[in-house]
């Protein structure tokens, strides 16, 4: 009889927040984005909560206009070594763009911290979708269909690299002194259109064999890099019949691929703001969105279109068309974003505090927020979620009152089943591809 199918939740840990003017809230701590104590509160908190993970995001380009959390923030894996020494159970996922990167030294950092925390890491994959980026690499930024096209051979690489050493190679016999058998070593001599890569890679396999793959992005050629390479999908919908399309579109491309539908897990991002009445839930929310100025809410809008400036549109007009502005970009936000303004008749004003001060479905009493979560799990529109603290002590709200919740309805587990990210996940651990060459021999 297969297992009863199980909730998973990760949290997303961003410092000040995700918003312009979060951090000038009394209750949020205004150098969160560099504090290693709050980290290590968050994660913690999420461990006591039993989430399957955290996450770290990341980006390569800021100016004037970016979030305050991005102007000054940790590293995504250097932080996610730190708090695995603090943590025993909860995944460690962080940001690497395919872009600005090269393979071997991707597969050798995330091998490290997989070691480092005993099987819990992950890598989101990401392409860097901001053309400032090239700027700080002395590079050209690739074309949208150029970034998806490097970073599947990138992924290619990268778990090549991680199968240079068969399981059971190191033998560390020091009677005979032998350490390593060297036929369970292998070069992977990868030569292709974007990289050229011999290996072995400096580290072995770790107990789940290699890092969970996470991807990030909702566009076409996003969905189908995660259909054919991602044992994870982060993404975002403001409605439940949206998710549930994304949600069938991903797992049924997964199955094109050969693949298990059940192999490749949908994580929408949800901000619940949890009160213990519903009142408090909006209060809690409008308490946030005051502090957001207009002029802030215009270059919050702006980075997602390649950091275009809205200042020069009436704010009391229809939002501006502006072409294809964006679509190198965060593309499907951006699309996403003219659509929505163009069927609403949305001012400029509206889309940007929209876009700057976003109201969850996800808010009011934890049975509100719990039966919520319950039908997008139970109704297929996801098999968990990110959840994105956007109000102060928003992560323990949602652990000390919604978890209880769920975990009582029996959706939701109230101990680890495993200690690898691959195994709270249900995901199984990839074979060796040369230990399964040598078996077919």
């Amino acid at each position: 009889m297969a297992a009863a199918r199980t909730l998973k939740l990760g949290a997303m840990i961003h410092g000040v927040g995700g918003t312009m003017d979060g951090w000038r809230h009394p209750d949020i701590l205004s150098d969160a984005s560099v504090n290693f104590g709050f980290y290590k509160q968050q994660a913690q908190k999420a461990e006591s909560g039993k989430f399957d993970l955290i996450f770290i995001a990341d980006g390569l380009y800021i100016n004037e206009k970016s979030i305050p959390h991005f102007l000054n923030r940790f590293e995504p894996l250097t932080i996610l070594s730190a708090l695995g020494a603090v943590t025993s159970r909860i995944g460690l996922v962080g940001t690497l763009s395919t872009s600005y990167s090269e393979p071997f030294t991707v597969a050798r950092q995330f091998a490290s911290l997989d070691h480092i925390s005993g099987g819990r890491a992950g890598w989101n994959v990401v392409t860097s979708p901001l053309e400032g980026s090239a700027l700080n690499y002395g590079k050209k930024h690739p074309s949208h269909e150029e970034r998806y096209n490097i970073a599947e051979e990138f992924l290619e690489v990268t778990k090549g690299l991680w199968d240079s050493w068969e399981d059971d190679a190191f033998i560390r016999d020091k009677e005979s002194g032998i350490f390593f058998d060297p036929r369970k070593m292998h070069r992977l001599n990868h030569k292709g259109t974007y990289f050229s890569v011999q290996g072995p890679l400096n580290i072995a396999r770790s107990r789940q064999g290699q890092p969970v793959i996470f991807q990030a992005g909702s566009s076409d050629s996003g969905k189908t890099l995660a259909a054919k390479s991602a044992d994870a999908v982060f993404t975002n919908h403001e409605t439940i019949e949206d998710a549930k399309r994304f949600y069938q579109d991903v797992k049924q491309r997964a199955a094109r691929y050969g693949r298990s539908p059940d192999d490749i897990l949908i994580f929408p991002g949800i901000g619940p703001i949890v009160g213990r009445t519903r009142e408090e839930a909006e209060r809690k929310y409008e308490e946030m969105a005051r502090l957001v100025t207009i002029e802030h809410a215009l270059n919050y809008l702006g980075r997602y279109f390649d950091h275009f400036d809205f200042s020069q549109f009436p704010l009391d007009e229809p939002f501006p068309d502006i072409g294809e502005i964006g679509s190198n970009s965060f593309r499907s936000t951006t699309d996403r974003i003219k659509q929505i303004a163009k069927e609403q008749r949305l001012t400029l004003r509206q889309v940007a505090l929209r876009a700057a001060t976003p109201k969850d479905n996800f808010i009011g009493t934890p049975e509100t927020v719990a039966d919520l979560i319950q039908q997008w799990f139970e109704e297929g529109a996801a098999d968990g979620f990110i959840i994105h603290a956007n109000v102060p002590r928003g992560l323990d709200d949602f652990v000390e009152l919604v978890v209880p919740i769920l975990q009582e309805r029996g959706i939701f587990r109230t101990e680890y089943e495993h200690d690898t990210l691959r195994g709270n996940l249900g995901l199984p651990i990839p074979a060796n591809r040369y230990a399964k060459e040598s078996v077919k021999g």
